[in-house]
């Protein structure tokens, strides 16, 4: 398996996401109704999609 490096879109929604779901853990983004941690895991899925995924 060959890994490369995600497009800088992937990147950056990765990285949003994962904003979001800090922030959501701190309590500012009280109102998502999904838990923080799986926010994060998302935001990471993506990520990891992008390396693996050529040309994503």
């Amino acid at each position: 398996m060959n890994l490369s490096a995600p497009t800088q879109i992937v990147f950056i929604i990765s990285v949003v996401i994962a904003i979001i779901g800090v922030l959501a853990a701190l309590g500012i983004l009280a109102f998502i109704p999904l838990a923080a941690v799986w926010i994060v895991l998302i935001a990471f899925i993506v990520l990891a999609g992008g390396c693996l995924m050529r040309g994503a």
